[in-house]
């Protein structure tokens, strides 16, 4: 619409609304505010805390221990119980403040007319008629359509533009276009940077494209996990077996004509053998290393299970600006009329070399290429400077590029211009499409301009092109030839600047004719450094990386073959997303790997519609614009220094350094940590199913119970809990980033899991078989016996460390002592069954009486057979995959 429909269509004039007027659009629109839903009571977080089936487990296992008396284990389980769902506690609260956030980009005032005087008003109470008086610097506070004037906007936040855009008045713009090419419209939550304008408000709070957005997040729900989704039905699956253990024993005691009392010990003892307890808390204690040790890498995780998740990252969403690229305009090409120049360095630090044909040059030794980087830093006002942090950009970033290239060659603006005052300026404007600063020469008195800006419209008023030290007519061959470098330059993904320089007769426009060119400037954010060689290791790796990005189509291509994203890059813009049908949009996703000028709604879908796929999707974003995107992901992943609150509120993992190659390594670790998963469940279940062994086969035989439950829990609690632990610091192999991905489908407890389980359980419950057979050959008194089962089963669990911490044998010193953890576990565990059977106070507690030194050398004697048969199991198995045979 034209700027006069609008102001009709909201029934106000371009001398803004009345103070009555205004308040009663307020009360009918009501307040200029992101809407964001009731906040959530901490007691319901906390509650729902407990519908998770690995929480429901250690509350068992609480009940449990305090229904055998023991006050100190039950304690102890408690203090885990209570780590467990105050770590997700904590998080949950955290996560509700991804909306709120939002609020953050919102201006507290807004300058507008009202009463037809300029007043500066709460920008909450702005409403729809308000003409708003934008100014650099201000923030927009609500959508609205430009009357007068033209800004400059930084529109990153909502769009991923990598810079500011023009707004002006007369531009025509066809109905449904992304938001980016609105050249009319201002958006609440941007920031003017440059020039001034008049607006009026179309749309506040919940209307506009960040309350959009803010809709978009609060209703996107985030995924369960693979690993929370396995250990809830792991933890169902062990509760139902514990309920059947526990009734096939009391029916085994009950037919063998024991008492009640004997039924219901029995029941207990193997209820509690059945459930492993650590498991929740080391499941949660072992993700918490990897966490640690990803904090290490830079990688902050604020959910623990999307840890494990990392591992199976089959599809690498990304932004483009600020992440693949350095998020620093740089200028990389300089073309003269004699030859093509290229820059090194990347971002705001003056630091690089310049080159032509492969060979390195002095700028000093090349007169057009001097005069090129004189003359842009000239036609601009940006600059770098060092401050403590480092060097850091003031002004334009296109001007700051250019001042950039400048210092590269220890040319510096100010002394360019230092002995010609600046007498005028030549702003630049959209339908200007260029820009000039005028300096005066005391001596002579001559006016020079300095002019930057679109090449077509710059080399229309060029004469003259500066070539071999001199100017000479500029003909049309000439002219032809840098036309052709320039759609070339802009082919090649960059923003394309004219330089030109000239003798006018005043500091105007209209003066600006004559003039000799200088150079065609291509400016480009350029990949960051590692990024292409991350892409490549992801590839190795079986993840595809994605770029969704709200910048121009070609220059999006420019960056992903730069980066070799793919063999055969296939790129669709936000229109073309939005008009495919899911199912046309699921078969286009097997080719594509660049989309451009997506919205914030595109990113979501396109995540939704890989998950759709099957595909365990990483998305890493920094925007506002990302947010929606970011939660629905199966791991969201945002920058720390540079990403917004929303994006880190929103977001899973926080990358504290801003290097996109810090992914790699947080989904190395995800892969690691799910191995070690598997490693410390194996310990456990086979452990665990060792002691239902027992326990079934003594209860079936009619024996007397071998271990009582308090027994049982102790066993489960100490030998169990702190050797997991250790498995969870396994170190991991060299090749983790040469597998595939991880299938999502892969099950932590798989069928042939459970055979191998099996087995190793049998061998752990054979040398307490074993000494129950001969006590009750030999009549060994109930006490003594009992104490020999406790001994024999615990060491042999511990000793059992070596065959869960690696499919091939640990028999090597070097292998052995990889994981120092576990030998200290090991170490441990021993002395606490020792001390548990040996200190009087203790074997009171539990239940048990001194061993003498024949008895311990019985029970190291039979605790050694799981470890020796594991052990030589692995290294025939070792022996037959090197000899080429089958397992």
């Amino acid at each position: 619409m034209t700027a006069p429909a609008v102001l009709n269509a909201l029934r106000v004039s371009d001398a803004g609304l009345t103070t009555h007027e205004a308040h009663a659009r307020f009360a009918q629109c009501g307040p200029n505010a992101v809407p964001t839903a009731a906040p959530v009571a901490p007691w319901r977080v906390l509650l729902s805390q407990f519908r998770s089936v690995v929480t429901l487990l250690l509350v068992s296992a609480l009940v449990i221990a305090a229904l055998t008396g023991d006050a100190a284990d039950a304690a102890a389980i408690a203090a885990v119980l209570v780590l467990n769902v105050g770590l997700g506690f904590a998080v949950e609260i955290r996560a509700h403040r991804a909306v709120a956030a939002l609020k953050t980009l919102e201006p507290r005032v807004a300058v507008a007319l009202r009463d037809g005087v300029v007043a500066e008003i709460d920008a909450h109470a702005v409403v729809p008629g308000d003409v708003l008086i934008l100014e650099a610097g201000q923030g927009v506070p609500a959508d609205g359509r430009l009357l007068s004037g033209e800004v400059e906007v930084n529109e990153a936040a909502l769009t991923g533009e990598s810079v500011p855009v023009w707004k002006s008045v007369g531009a025509e713009v066809a109905a449904g276009v992304a938001l980016p090419d609105r050249s009319t419209m201002i958006h609440a939550g941007t920031l003017v940077v440059g020039g001034a304008a008049r607006a009026v408000v179309v749309a506040t709070g919940g209307a506009t494209e960040l309350g959009a957005i803010g809709h978009l997040v609060g209703t996107t729900a985030p995924r369960k996990t693979p690993l929370e989704l396995q250990l809830d039905a792991l933890g169902r699956q062990l509760v139902w077996a514990a309920l059947l253990v526990a009734l096939a024993t009391g029916v085994l005691a009950w037919v063998n004509g024991n008492s009640l009392a004997f039924v219901l010990e029995s029941a207990i003892a193997l209820a509690v053998a059945a459930v492993p307890e650590g498991l929740p808390a080391v499941a949660t204690i072992g993700l918490a290393v990897a966490v640690r040790r990803m904090a290490r890498q830079h990688a902050l995780v604020r959910r623990l299970p999307v840890v494990e998740t990392l591992g199976s990252v089959t599809v690498l969403c990304t932004d483009k600006t600020g992440t693949l690229t350095a998020g620093e305009m740089t200028v990389t090409t300089i073309r003269t009329c004699d030859r093509v120049y290229e820059v090194s360095g990347v971002g705001f630090e003056p630091v690089g070399a310049f080159s032509a044909d492969g060979q390195s040059v002095n700028v000093r030794d090349h007169t057009d290429l001097e005069a090129a980087l004189e003359t842009g830093a000239a036609a601009g006002r940006g600059d770098v400077i060092l401050a403590s942090t480092g060097w850091t950009s003031r002004g334009d970033p296109t001007e700051v590029a250019l001042a950039t290239a400048a210092m590269k060659a220890g040319i510096d603006r100010a002394a360019v211009t230092r002995d010609m005052p600046e007498v005028g300026e030549v702003p630049f404007s959209s339908e200007r499409q260029l820009m000039a600063i005028f300096h005066r020469h005391p001596a002579t008195g001559r006016t020079t301009a300095f002019v930057k800006g679109a090449p077509h419209r710059v080399l229309d008023l060029c004469w003259s092109v500066f070539s071999r030290g001199d100017s000479r007519p500029l003909d049309a061959a000439t002219r032809q030839m840098l036309h052709r470098a320039n759609a070339d330059m802009a082919a090649r993904g960059l923003r394309v600047l004219a330089l030109a320089t000239g003798d006018v007769s005043h500091p105007d426009e209209r003066s600006l004719l004559g003039l000799t060119f200088i150079a065609l400037v291509g400016i480009s954010d350029p990949p960051a450094a590692g990024v292409k060689e991350a892409v490549g290791a992801f590839r190795r790796a079986g993840i595809r990386t994605v770029m969704l990005t709200g910048d121009q189509r070609g220059t999006a291509e420019a960056i992903a073959r730069e980066l070799q994203l793919g063999a055969d890059t296939e790129a669709l813009t936000g229109d073309e997303v939005d008009a495919l049908p899911d199912p046309d949009l699921d078969r286009r996703l097997a080719t594509a790997t660049v989309f451009s000028r997506v919205s914030p709604a595109a990113k979501l879908r396109l995540v939704t519609a890989y998950q759709r796929r099957g595909e365990v999707v990483a998305m890493i974003g920094d925007g506002v614009n990302d947010a929606a995107a970011l939660k629905r992901a199966d791991v969201g992943v945002t920058m720390g220094r540079r990403g917004t609150e929303v994006a880190r509120d929103t977001a899973t993992i926080v990358l504290t350094d801003d290097r996109f190659e810090t992914i790699g390594a947080a989904i190395a670790e995800g892969r690691l940590v799910f191995e070690n998963i598997r490693r410390f469940v194996f310990y456990l279940f086979s452990c665990n199913l060792a002691e239902i062994i027992v326990l079934l086969g003594t209860s079936a035989a009619g024996w007397p119970l071998p271990l009582a439950p308090i027994q049982v829990l102790w066993l489960n609690l100490v030998t169990d809990s702190v050797p997991a632990l250790a498995l969870a610091l396994e170190p991991g192999r060299g090749d983790v980033m040469q597998q595939p991905p991880r299938r999502p489908s892969d099950t932590i407890v798989s069928w042939p899991f459970m055979r191998t389980i099996t087995v190793y359980a049998l061998l752990i419950a054979a040398p307490v078989l074993m000494a129950i057979v001969w006590q009750t050959l030999t009549g060994v008194e109930y006490a003594r016996a009992i104490t020999i089962n406790f001994a024999v089963l615990g060491l042999a669990q511990l000793l059992h460390l070596g065959n869960a911490r690696d499919d091939e044998p640990v028999l090597s010193w070097q292998r052995a002592v990889a994981n120092r953890a576990a030998l200290a576990a090991l170490g441990l565990g021993a002395v606490s069954v020792f001390v548990a059977v040996q200190i009087p106070a203790i074997a009171r507690l539990l239940h048990l009486v001194p061993l003498d030194r024949t008895d311990w050398l019985l029970v190291c004697g039979l605790s050694l057979v799981p470890a020796i048969v594991g052990q030589g199991i692995k290294v025939v198995r070792q022996w037959r995959r090197r000899a080429g045979g089958t397992v």
